[in-house]
């Protein structure tokens, strides 16, 4: 995901690719797929990498079917064009109906990406005219996570064009990519069986965003999976279903000095159409594309409502 407030949906080939090579090098291991994934040191695992017994916070999803979310947590964001396209050229128009995001009935957020008919009007960057909507979601100045760990069990939607998205923005008030971004899963639609997680910051971002991929036993969209993230001092690690796939540490970037990540974050989930990264849909693309969301957990430290919670509470 990229650019300040918007998603980075943009293809991490180059610098990237480049960036994870020394990774691996460094750390004499690399994994596979087409951004190589760096397995982390072996070492023991803290308090925060094993998932504790009790969230500080969490949303379990549960209503009526129809549902909108939870208005004192989520915020949903509206547009494209003023936003020319979140940054990327995307091609849906995220709107606040309950068709594009709502509640499964069955404790399931359910995010929708849905084409928008011949008639649609809605406008788009650049191309006048928006052919799809979706929602994305996002919990700033609500709930943040400082220290601990994210937990999303999550099925993602798969397809030519779409690009899912779960991740983490910074609440330093700082422009992006200053403000800094950690995105916890993305599944470009292309590639149904990776799940990418990175970083964004002062000078590793767009294309040159940090990171690693790990490969799924199925599609993403077959299953359900717990992807995570753990904020530690000085070191984030990424996870799928308990497993981590990819750590990060300041000494590992451009400058040191460029570690944006000892602040409180806070949480997006959006599913996006074309752009830079995935590229146009296909006719074989499905839609409504559906992120189907279990529950998110946050353990650890955080902020909920301007107070900060944690351990010590």
């Amino acid at each position: 995901m990229r650019n300040a407030g918007a998603e980075g949906h943009t293809g991490r080939r180059g610098l990237t690719a480049v960036l994870v090579a020394a990774l691996a090098i460094a750390l004499g291991t690399a994994g596979t797929g087409a951004v190589s994934s760096v397995a982390p040191a072996p070492q023991p695992r803290s308090a925060a990498t094993s998932t504790p017994v009790e969230p500080f916070w969490s949303a379990e999803f549960s209503g009526w079917a129809g549902e909108r979310p939870d208005a004192d947590v989520f915020t949903t964001e509206v547009g494209n064009r003023r936003q020319q396209g979140w940054w990327n050229n995307e091609l849906q128009y995220y709107t606040a109906r309950a068709a594009n995001s709502s509640l499964s009935g069955s404790g399931r957020l359910l995010v929708r990406a849905r084409w928008a008919g011949h008639r649609g009007s809605l406008p788009c960057w650049p191309r006048g005219r928006c052919d799809y909507t979706s929602a994305r979601l996002t919990t700033e100045g609500k709930v943040s996570i400082t220290r601990g760990r994210v937990d999303v069990r999550a099925k993602l939607p798969t397809g030519r064009g779409l690009l899912p998205a779960i991740w983490l923005l910074g609440d330093n008030g700082r422009t992006w990519p200053r403000q800094g971004e950690v995105d916890i899963v993305e599944v470009v639609g292309g590639e149904p069986r990776t799940a990418y997680g990175t970083a964004h910051g002062p000078t590793y971002f767009n294309e040159g965003g940090i990171g690693g991929t790990t490969r799924l036993p199925g599609r993403a969209d077959e299953e359900f999976h717990v992807y995570s993230v753990v904020k530690e001092p000085q070191r984030i690690t990424w996870l799928v279903d308990d497993e981590p796939y990819f750590s990060l540490a300041p000494q590992d970037l451009p400058a040191e000095r460029d570690w944006v990540f000892e602040q409180s974050m806070h949480l997006l989930l959006n599913v996006a159409v074309g752009g830079d990264w995935p590229g146009d849909p296909g006719r074989a693309t499905r839609f409504p594309a559906t992120m189907k969301v279990d529950y998110v957990r946050m353990y650890g430290e955080g902020v909920v409502d301007g107070v900060e919670v944690g351990h010590d509470d």
